[in-house]
Order: structure tokens, then C-alpha cells, then sequence
């Protein structure tokens, strides 16, 4: 599949009366409209016409026609410094139920339809893949993955599209929060989009220096109670004022919900709202919130008076002007997307590798046991995370082995070093271990 040079001669083939859609599913990412235009322009100057189709597989999953629109190069040509999607999106998932699958491949079928370029995450690829397994050689299926989570198994651990814009707006929201607690000597608790990887968290957390950022997989998979979260916060800020420092900003991926025993949750939230994959909707749990209660009040009785506030960094950062990474990538994927299809290829995700195209059959990604596209998650036992976490102010083993060290702690949580023991000594075997240095020889 990756012998790609067929589909990159010197001239782009001409096409006699053929037609591509382009749709957008999923939440936005800064750059969609990158892919849009550089797929469009590439596409009519092969000489096919361009369907726009609005918000996603929304209308086509109703059987409607009626939500599209062509699109020229004079309507796309300088769309890709725009945030958002001018095509829109939507989360309408038409998978979960075979008449709305049909009613997308009808209208496809009724606009003649010969390509599909299908811009999305996990799951819009996902229903990339189920659409052209119906369709079968009716029409040709790109998917490009997009996603500020960094959460799609792309090669050589590319980047996602969207990703560094909103690394890098909330690595500046994190930097201007961190000046603030030190000029108001107060604490933030952030928490940040990343469904089920902490990709997002842990790059804006690393790139503005934040205290510590907490991320998903951290707990192995293995369910944890509200309780241990706000252990760790708390271990934070009473090592951080041991330190001499009284403020500081804790970074949370919202993943970590799905580690949270969801029974622990019926004290706050009255029923946990579900979207049109199967999703929690993360937004509907204030997580944020809750710790930060929690938080004060085991502070308060300790006789330690702290403010804390709580903020979630997610949507601003969705439909930001996409910085110059992005700008080339998407413009990148979108070409790529094209000349994929028109040189015969169908059923495969767009990815850029060691900065050339690479495509990835749609089967190759596809988890084994839930027939859904696989997530990448943060490798927690490489060097790299190892190396956040040593910038990281949290209990760790060296809290415990030295009793003066024990001591002192205890004595700023108001408490015995066997009671400091007792409530936060576990935390400490789950610090990692010491970097191991590679040389390149």
C-alpha cells in the first residue's frame, strides 16, 4: 500500500466527469479547512467537481441531498488561515443503525459521488471504513485524521493534525495561569480535552512548566476513586509548600474520568450523559470542580488555608487559527488525500511519514477485539514522560525513604509522619524510575 509514487507523477491526471464530497465529522481542530482547500484545489485542477457536504454525515444519514454545496478554488483558495470548519461538523454517528448507512451511501449514490474525503477522528474514520466496505468499488474512501488528543496510532508517532496549534494556545493560557498564582499566591486546577489520551494535557503542561500534570494513563488501566486523585493534588501542595511556594497550577487530562470508578460520581453529577458513539460527555462532569472542593476542604481541616480554582481549557482551543505547523501539515494531508484516490487507492488513512506521504490501510489500525480504530496513548514507561515527570512537583519515593524529610512534610500537613504515611505513602511506588540515557554512536 505505501508504494506511493503511482499516485505522485510530475502532472496531476485529468479526470473526465467525476466528483469528490468532502465532510468533516468529529469535533473541530485548528487547520480542517487546510485539508479542505488544498483537497479541493487539487481535485479541480484534475478536473473533478467538489461537493462540500455540511455538518458531517448529519443530513446524509437522514437521506437528504439538500446540505451540499460545490466548491471552487475562489471559495477555498485562502480558507485555511480560518479556525473551525466551513463545512461544519458533527458527532452524528449513522453506524449504530444500518438504515442510516444506507440512507448515506443513497445520497452519494444520487450526487454520483465517485470519491469520498472523510476529515475526522476515531470515529469518523471509523465510520470511513464501514462506508467503504459498503460501498465497495462504487466509490473510493480517504480518511484524514484529525484530532487535538493525538490519540490516532499514526506512524513514527506523527502528530495529529490540530494538535501543536492547541498545544501551543494552551501552553500560553497554562504560562499566564502560573504568573498569576505566583502574583495572587493561589493554585489552579486545569483540566484539558483528551478523550482517552493525555497527549494534550502532557504537552501544554511540559511547554509552560506547570506544577504537575496528571494524565489517564498514569493508573494503568486500573480504576481509581476520586479520593487518590485528590491525594495527589494535595501530596502537591504540601510539598510545594514545603518548598516555600504557596501557589502553583495542576494540569489534568479529562481521560482521567474514565479511570475514575464511575460510581463515585453519582454524589455529583445525577446521571452520566452518553453522545452518539457511546461517549461520556466529559463536559456534563466537572471535574475540576469536584477535586477542587474536595481539595480545600481536606486543606481546610488541616488548618491550611489555600484558594484554589478550578478552570477546564477545551473549546477555546478547538477552532484557533492553526499555527504554520499546521498550515503545511494540512496542506500536506489534503494533497495526499487526492492523489490517493485518484490514483486508484481507497480504504486508508492519510499520514505524513519522515516527511513524505504514507498511507495506512483502514484494517492495519483497526483494533482486533472492538473493531474500532486503536488509540495512542501516552507511553508512560519511556524516557520522555519519565523526564516530565521530573519536573513535576508530587510525593515520591524519596518523600518516604528519608525520615527527616517524612517529617517536615507531615509537620506543614499538620499531621504525624505515620498519619502522612498512611494517607500518602502509596503514591510513592507509583513514581517512576531514573532516565536512562542513550548515546548515538
Amino acid at each position: 500500500m505505501n508504494d506511493i509514487g503511482k499516485f505522485f507523477s510530475n502532472n496531476s491526471p485529468r479526470m473526465a466527469a467525476k466528483t469528490v464530497a468532502i465532510l468533516v465529522g468529529g469535533g473541530p481542530a485548528p487547520g480542517i479547512n487546510g485539508v479542505i482547500r488544498s483537497a479541493a484545489i487539487e481535485a479541480i485542477n484534475s478536473g473533478l467537481t467538489v461537493l462540500g457536504v455540511y455538518d458531517g454525515y448529519k443530513w446524509l444519514s437522514r437521506g437528504s441531498s439538500a446540505h451540499v454545496e460545490q466548491l471552487t478554488i475562489d471559495k477555498v483558495s485562502r480558507i485555511h488561515y480560518r479556525g473551525g470548519s466551513i463545512l461544519r461538523t458533527s458527532r452524528i454517528n449513522p453506524t449504530k443503525d444500518p438504515k442510516a448507512m444506507q440512507n448515506v451511501l443513497s445520497v452519494l449514490t444520487e450526487l454520483e459521488v465517485d470519491y469520498l474525503v472523510s476529515i475526522g477522528g476515531d470515529d469518523t474514520a471509523f465510520t470511513a471504513s464501514q462506508l467503504g466496505r459498503m460501498a465497495g468499488e462504487q466509490i473510493q474512501v480517504a480518511h484524514v485524521p484529525k484530532t487535538i488528543d493525538n490519540d490516532l496510532p499514526l506512524p513514527g508517532q506523527m502528530l495529529t493534525f490540530g494538535y501543536q496549534t492547541a498545544r501551543e494556545v494552551g501552553a500560553q493560557v497554562v504560562k499566564n495561569l502560573m504568573e498569576d498564582a505566583f502574583t495572587t499566591n493561589r493554585w489552579y486546577f486545569c483540566v484539558t480535552m483528551g478523550r482517552k489520551a493525555g497527549h494534550l494535557a502532557l504537552g501544554i503542561g511540559n511547554a509552560a512548566g506547570s506544577t504537575l500534570t496528571i494524565i489517564g494513563e498514569e493508573f494503568r488501566g486500573r480504576p481509581i476513586r476520586i479520593a487518590h486523585l485528590c491525594d495527589i493534588l494535595e501530596g502537591a501542595i504540601i510539598k510545594r509548600r514545603l518548598l516555600g511556594r504557596d501557589y502553583g497550577v495542576a494540569v489534568m487530562s479529562e481521560g482521567i474520568i474514565e479511570a475514575i470508578e464511575q460510581g463515585d460520581f453519582k454524589h455529583y453529577v445525577d446521571e452520566l450523559e452518553y453522545d452518539a458513539h457511546g461517549n461520556v460527555r466529559y463536559a456534563e462532569i466537572a471535574l475540576a470542580e469536584i477535586v477542587k472542593d474536595d481539595v480545600k476542604k481536606r486543606l481546610k481541616a488541616r488548618g491550611i488555608d489555600v484558594t484554589i480554582v478550578n478552570k477546564n481549557i477545551g473549546y477555546e482551543l478547538r477552532c484557533q487559527t492553526p499555527n504554520s505547523f499546521d498550515l503545511e501539515y494540512t496542506q500536506n494531508l489534503g494533497f495526499t488525500a487526492m492523489r490517493f484516490l485518484l490514483g486508484g487507492g481507497t480504504g486508508a488513512m492519510i499520514a505524513i511519514r519522515d516527511g513524505s506521504p504514507y498511507i495506512i490501510p483502514f484494517d492495519k489500525i483497526m483494533d482486533s477485539e472492538s473493531g474500532r480504530i486503536k488509540t495512542r496513548l501516552v507511553n508512560i514507561d519511556n524516557d520522555f514522560y519519565r523526564m516530565c515527570r521530573e519536573y513535576m512537583i508530587r510525593l515520591d519515593e524519596s518523600d518516604f525513604k528519608d525520615y527527616k524529610r517524612l517529617s517536615r512534610l507531615a509537620r506543614v500537613a499538620n499531621c504525624s509522619p505515620e498519619e502522612f504515611r498512611a494517607q500518602f505513602g502509596y503514591l510513592s511506588e507509583e513514581s517512576t524510575g531514573q532516565v536512562e540515557m542513550t548515546l548515538a554512536t
